[in-house]
């Protein structure tokens, strides 16, 4: 072990550092978010949504990711790199370190909720091959260190001469920042965090105002210093990050260089590195006090949820740039929605909620997550989507792997992770802002609060919470009402519901009725808790018709359906001759929804009428579950007239 651990205990009466999803309660510099997260380690999830989702990616998403990593040579290019082994670089792209690195980042997370000696020594082996890979000053990128200087036209001539095109020298070590600070929280080894470190002090060496003043051409780099800074408090790695922001400005829109970051107000080129980009921004504001990027980042938003979003939560319309395309255009069966980019959408979205407080930014991460997430791991983890269309003649599968797999290794580290989404807290007051089944114990002001919750969420609003202090006090229970809930499909006016909720949200509080008012989308209870108390908030689930904006063309005369966060899709399997795509929707018929416990691991399903030559039964399912049973035609958007419906292709 070698100098990590002093640094960091000489630091502890220094700083008091917050955590982010997937990490642990630590000290927290005076700048930072007003809102701190509650970390996942501190909420178990007992549900039948979530909790068995999180286990099958310990059991199988994560082990058949190393294995593809060992089948593909990305595990093998660190030994050749260190000397273990001869040959040439094994696998496809010079980033696919970075695939080794999330995964590690996913495997670190799970051990914390499932220890597991033989993932953890195997994490120690891979680590070791890592070490000897490192060149000696702290460089690491094992396709020069293998194959040389001008060995493909991503390299360049020397070292970081191409990081602003598409070396991914400082992207691949952005995310073995965050994988090395993840190992260290789970096991308290320091061997991953000193490679971090070393590679760390290189960079800084080598950038900065009056070296190398250049950007990253995939940002990433920007989050993992960030944490790195966190854990050890050198303020010289949130001062790199912020350099690495503040240098863009003479480059291109596809990674968001073509002007200073302050200066940006609408969301161009690549989504993945867009919306990473955004998520640095908003930790450096946080911990720099920087008002300049918080209102850049602010309108950013904006444009992104008022004219490029689509209904899923999915980010990047386009597959050319795999990124945005003009206001308002959003192609379902073209639509390119990068698994990694909704993964990318929700830290952000987290991040503007721990800025502002306001519900509206977990509106979209909720939608993003339920949605245009999810639908990029297959119910039984070992299939993936990289794109995720809102429309398909069956020419969409799930893959087990890719030859770019930057989607199943984030999913590896996402899953993990989201329990930590769902309390945030400041000094007093405690924020509800996911419902799902789990017990969590969180600090507040000095002493535990024992949070439980029940409920068959997200098929059902019906929330029971049982607060437990450790003594009697007075703080503030904020509860999110989802925009759902409150008649707005989306902030905006994107999206809107064609039918109103007619049921009132009903707050109890031990039993008796409430009176409450939202407060930036929550219900602020402010009151003396004790042992025991109940807060009951039922928020009526009704099916729901949504209606796009007029200047979205692919979706005009068209309606999708909506039953609390989760979009339904009609699927070829479900229906006559496999197909959905030639179905005319009957905005008259009535929707009704029922849970099937038997169908795709026990899902919510809709059903109704639809017209073709004539009235057929109509079956929608969660789109997040599309393609489990196959290959097959599937839209969202269901047409309400003939001209619009699709034949045959």
């Amino acid at each position: 072990m070698k100098t990590t651990n002093n640094l960091l205990f000489s630091l502890i009466g220094f700083f008091f550092m917050i955590s982010l999803p997937g990490c642990n309660d630590q000290p927290v510099n005076a700048g930072d978010y007003t809102i701190q997260p509650v970390p996942f380690t501190s909420v178990k999830v007992t549900d039948d949504f979530w909790a068995p989702r999180i286990k099958r990616n310990h059991e199988v998403t994560i082990p058949i990711a190393f294995e593809q990593s060992e089948k593909t040579g990305r595990i093998k290019n660190f030994k050749i790199a260190g000397g273990m082994e001869k040959g040439k670089f094994q696998s496809n792209y010079p980033f696919d370190d970075s695939d080794v690195f999330k995964i590690i980042e996913g495997a670190s997370y799970s051990l914390q909720t499932f220890p597991d000696p033989e993932l953890e020594t195997y994490l120690d082996t891979l680590i070791s091959y890592i070490e000897l890979a490192q060149e000696n000053d702290g460089y690491i990128y094992t396709y020069r260190t293998i194959m040389g200087d001008d060995s493909h036209p991503w390299i360049g001539t020397k070292r970081w001469e191409k990081t602003h095109i598409l070396s991914h020298e400082l992207y691949n070590i952005g995310h073995m920042y965050e994988a090395a600070v993840a190992h260290y929280q789970a096991t308290g080894k320091s061997r991953f965090l000193d490679i971090a470190i070393k590679s760390a002090d290189l960079v800084a060496r080598d950038f900065g105002w009056g070296k190398i003043e250049t950007y990253p051409g995939h940002q990433e780099i920007e989050i993992g210093l960030v944490k790195l800074y966190r854990v050890t408090g050198n303020r010289k790695y949130l001062e790199l990050a912020k350099f690495f922001l503040d240098v863009r400005g003479d480059g291109e829109e596809y990674n968001q260089a073509h002007k200073k970051v302050t200066e940006q107000t609408v969301a161009v080129g690549h989504a993945v590195r867009a919306a990473y980009m955004y998520t640095g921004m908003a930790d450096v504001a946080a911990l720099t006090n920087d008002p300049g990027y918080v209102n850049a980042i602010d309108k950013i938003w904006q444009d992104i949820v008022y004219k490029q979003l689509y209904l899923t939560g999915g980010i990047g319309a386009t597959g050319g740039n795999e990124g945005f395309g003009e206001p308002f255009n959003l192609p379902n069966m073209s639509a390119y929605c990068e698994t990694c980019a909704s993964i990318a959408n929700v830290f952000w979205n987290y991040r503007m909620f721990l800025l502002h407080g306001n519900a509206k930014y977990y509106d979209i991460l909720e939608r993003t997550l339920y949605n245009g997430l999810l639908s990029g791991v297959s119910l039984t983890g070992d299939r993936f989507f990289y794109p995720n269309p809102l429309e398909s003649y069956g020419q969409h599968q799930r893959q087990e792997w890719f030859g770019c797999a930057c989607c199943p290794s984030n999913v590896c580290r996402f899953i993990p992770s989201v329990p930590g989404y769902v309390y945030a807290k400041t000094r007093d007051r405690l924020y509800v802002n996911l419902y799902m089944d789990n017990t969590a114990k969180i600090e507040l002001d000095g002493q535990i609060v024992e949070v439980t919750q029940q409920t068959k969420y997200p098929w059902d609003g019906k929330v029971v919470l049982t607060i437990t202090p450790d003594q009697p006090s007075k703080f503030k229970l904020c509860l999110r009402v989802p925009g759902w809930a409150q008649d707005e499909a989306v902030p905006g006016d994107l999206y809107h519901y064609l039918n109103n909720n007619e049921n009132e949200i009903v707050l109890k509080i031990n039993g008796k009725a409430k009176k409450y008012s939202l407060d930036d989308g929550y219900i602020v209870i402010s009151r003396k808790w004790g042992k025991g108390d109940i807060v009951e908030l039922d928020m009526p689930m009704p099916v729901r018709k949504v209606k796009a904006h007029r200047n979205i063309e692919a979706d005009r005369d068209k309606v999708a359906i909506q039953k609390g966060p989760i979009v339904f899709c009609a699927e070829g399997i479900d229906h006559k001759n496999n197909r959905v795509l030639n179905l005319v929707y009957d905005p008259e018929t009535t929707l009704e929804s029922e849970y099937r416990s038997e169908l795709l691991n026990g899902v919510q399903v809709i059903t109704g009428e639809a017209k073709s030559t004539k009235r057929l039964p109509l079956t929608l399912i969660p789109y997040h579950v599309w393609a489990n049973r196959g290959s097959g035609e599937m839209m969202v958007w269901l047409p309400t007239t003939k001209e619009v419906s699709r034949p045959l292709p």
